[in-house]
């Protein structure tokens, strides 16, 4: 158990909430926000990869490479469009 997590157990004053704010690092949290946000909406079709790429702040290259770890696929799509055309 962590640190913070052994004083708040512990019946400390402070809030597991203050706690936790304070641990964040809002940049790194901000930039993840924006990750994920652009990637669920590559993921809908509501944004193309380069502006999906822009709103999470790297290269388009960056961002199609980084999707297999969140299981999205650029090409589900696509391909299922194909199947479909040459069923």
């Amino acid at each position: 158990m962590r640190e913070t997590e052994a004083t708040y157990f512990a019946g400390d004053a402070a809030s597991f909430t203050d706690v936790l704010a304070e641990e964040i690092d809002t940049q790194a949290f901000e930039q993840d926000m924006r990750l994920l946000a652009a990637i669920k909406l590559f993921e809908l079709g509501r944004l193309t990869s380069g502006r999906a790429a822009e709103l999470a702040g790297m290269s388009r290259v960056e961002f199609l490479l980084g999707l297999k770890r969140y299981q999205v696929f650029p090409l589900n799509t696509e391909l299922e469009e194909l199947e479909i055309a040459n069923a």
